[in-house]
């Protein structure tokens, strides 16, 4: 059995970022708290709450010391109500996420209408629309951009774990529906890079593990992608779900990961198929 890793796989730069901050920020006297879970990894997440650091729904429940703001950013009121309580933030959002959070800000405040291509329950997007006043018109699929009216100017984001065809093909939807429309591609190269080397690795294996979250945006789509050329595609959280027995059969099985899974799961899953190919 030959095992190969996506050339680009686990964790993402922000990803990275948010937890490296979190675990700075647990080194004083306060008490930390992030507001809902820092990145989609549950995994990740037992290991904060085990360290101290709390997920809170709610910012008063963090009165008593630091909130830390997720890596997939919160709405501008979350910001304005930790400040008026007294509370410490720290921000945590992913660099990439806060650009889109400030050009959505700066052109809503124009005067222009917003639009957010992704998914309206995704925390990034709520985020996002926070910093519109919740007014965006949330867009996740061809047949929502079908039903968008013009509203004059308008600015256009979109979800930075979304696939990129269904953008583009959005896009042009959009493009003919409305007459002033400045449109930009927010996807981050990140997610590209991953999506097109977990594509190129499923067309070439006889099964693919995707690894990452049931609530990771960007694993599902890995998930989406590597099973429309890979029948044999598994999505799983840990080496507990993966059922080596359905791989027995395989000679060459891939592996890619979502931006929120570690290299340490991601190691016990190679470790777990190492493991069964050598025994008897």
């Amino acid at each position: 059995m030959k095992i190969e890793v996506a050339r680009h796989s686990g964790f993402c730069y922000g990803v990275e970022r948010a937890i490296k901050i979190t675990e700075e920020a647990n080194l004083g006297e306060n008490s930390i708290y992030t507001f809902g879970p820092l990145i989609h990894n549950e995994q990740v997440v037992q290991k904060l709450e085990k360290s101290g650091i709390k997920a809170v729904d709610q910012v008063d429940e963090a009165q008593d010391g630091t909130l830390i703001i997720r890596s997939h950013g919160a709405p501008q009121s979350v910001l304005i109500e930790a400040e008026t309580r007294g509370i410490e933030v720290i921000d945590a959002t992913c660099p990439y996420v806060k650009k889109i959070q400030e050009k959505v800000n700066g052109f809503f405040n124009k005067g222009y209408a917003i639009i957010i291509v992704g998914d309206s329950n995704h925390p990034e997007v709520v985020g996002i629309n926070g910093w519109c006043n919740n007014q965006a018109i949330i867009v996740n699929s061809i047949e929502d951009a079908e039903k968008v009216e013009d509203n004059g100017p308008t600015c256009m984001v979109v979800q930075t774990t979304f696939r990129y065809e269904i953008y583009e093909k959005i896009l042009q939807v959009l493009e003919n529906r409305i007459e002033e429309i400045v449109a930009y591609n927010t996807i981050c190269a990140a997610t590209s890079k991953r999506q097109n080397a977990a594509l190129d690795l499923a067309k070439r294996v006889d099964a693919m593990i995707v690894i990452g979250g049931k609530h990771s945006s960007n694993t599902v789509k890995l998930a989406q992608i590597c099973a429309g050329v890979c029948k044999n595609t598994y999505h799983i959280q840990t080496y507990f779900d993966l059922m080596v027995h359905f791989l027995e059969k395989c000679d060459k099985i891939g592996i890619t990961a979502g931006a929120s899974t570690p290299d340490w799961v991601i190691d016990e899953i190679i470790h777990k198929l190492e493991k069964a190919d050598a025994s008897p």
